[in-house]
């Protein structure tokens, strides 16, 4: 009866109980003005790069301005959000899935005092704490996994290869001069916690190496069985493994032939690291997109088989990112996402217009049933 020796009265099982655990209802954040008016929209539209209005059946017009932020925030710097929000709109604020702050406001009067405020912000080494864009036909906020700061299998960083892609894409966030939205995506390894898989433009993590092995210890910290079970190709089969000192270890082997270095192993045993200097690299893929709108949704093609970690600015990396995105500028129709110009250019002319060397191992000859078995675009005809 160890519930009711706590007060738990079985015939009165809503007695004291308490019921506000977890997230609240999301209607108790929206602004006013938006929740008077949920639902009754007439349009919207993008009055300058970061900034949108929407206005209402009744009349009513909410002010947007859209921010770059970071997926990896000090507390200082949602401090300083909170503040803004205080400040302009009247405490609310949201962060949208790639890593944007909206400021919102209900009166065209507050939008310049509030983006007059976000552009004189700026960190002491004279970048923008607070850079408006990031709508329309330009590049998004990049979105991006933890990478060397907050994770133990990448391949690369994250943060680091983000902020040096973003600095010479930073003119494309504020203008809208492309032919359409182009997103980039950012994931540090195959596990692919990031959307790599269906941007326009992505930065993947790419272990080009089997694990080590550290026979000594590896029996002490991990278990066996776990560490075998873990790998998806079978690859890993435990083994007896004779030490320099002459000591028998029980241990693991690894086929490198099967391995697809996804670094499922090293999650389960720490004796397995995968990180290696010279192996570990990135993948460049174009291409992809969800958007049903003009073709069916694409995955993502690998186009750039592998560069190497250039810390800190990655200069290979992102020559080559440049490189697309101007000969997509140059060369797409409008609202032609990228994957859809090169599927009208050919991928052929793709590679040769953006100065990328191809070879037979990029071909993608990737097919499955769901290639043929899915109902989910616009685009089907029974």
């Amino acid at each position: 009866m160890a519930f009711i020796s706590t007060g738990y009265n079985p015939d009165k099982p809503m007695e004291n109980r308490i019921t506000d655990i977890g997230p609240k209802d999301h209607n108790e954040f929206y602004p006013p003005v938006i929740a008077k008016n949920k639902g009754k929209w007439s349009h919207h539209e993008i009055l300058e790069p970061g900034v949108l209005v929407h206005v209402a059946d009744s009349g009513d017009e909410v002010y947007t301005v859209r921010v770059g932020g970071a997926r990896l925030m000090s507390t200082g710097l949602i401090n300083e959000i909170c503040e803004i929000a205080d400040k302009h709109c009247d405490g609310y604020v949201r962060f949208t899935t790639r890593n944007n702050v909206e400021f919102m406001v209900d009166s065209k009067d507050k939008l310049e005092p509030l983006k007059n405020d976000l552009s004189g912000r700026k960190f002491a080494g004279g970048s923008f704490k607070f850079p408006i864009g990031g709508t329309g036909a330009g590049i998004t906020n990049i979105v991006h996994t933890q990478g060397w700061i907050h994770c133990h299998t990448p391949a690369t960083d994250a943060s680091g290869t983000v902020k040096a892609a973003m600095d010479v894409l930073f003119n494309d966030f504020q203008d809208m001069r492309l032919p359409a939205q182009l997103r980039v995506s950012m994931a540090c390894c195959l596990n692919m916690c990031g959307a790599v898989h269906c941007s326009d433009i992505a930065i993947l993590g790419y272990h080009r190496k089997p694990p080590m092995l550290d026979h000594e210890y590896l029996d002490k910290v991990c278990e066996i069985p776990l560490a075998v079970s873990a790998c998806p190709t079978a690859a890993i089969k435990p083994a007896k493994v004779q030490l320099a000192n002459g000591k028998e270890v029980k241990s693991v082997d690894v086929k490198n032939e099967r391995c697809m270095y996804c670094g499922n192993c090293y999650t389960m045993c720490p004796s397995m690291p995968l990180a290696d200097t010279e192996g570990d690299g990135i993948v460049l893929m174009a291409g992809g997109k969800v958007s049903n709108r003009i073709s069916d949704p694409k995955f993502s093609k690998v186009v750039v088989a592998f560069l190497p970690n250039e810390m800190p600015r990655w200069p290979s990396m992102t020559d080559t990112i440049q490189r697309m995105v101007e000969a997509y500028a140059k060369g797409a129709n409008k609202y032609e996402r990228l994957g859809d110009w090169a599927d009208r250019i050919g991928w052929e002319k793709f590679f040769e217009v953006c100065e990328l060397d191809f070879t037979h191992h990029l071909i993608d000859d990737f097919r499955q049933q769901a290639y043929m078995s899915w109902r989910q675009s616009t685009q089907f005809k029974f």
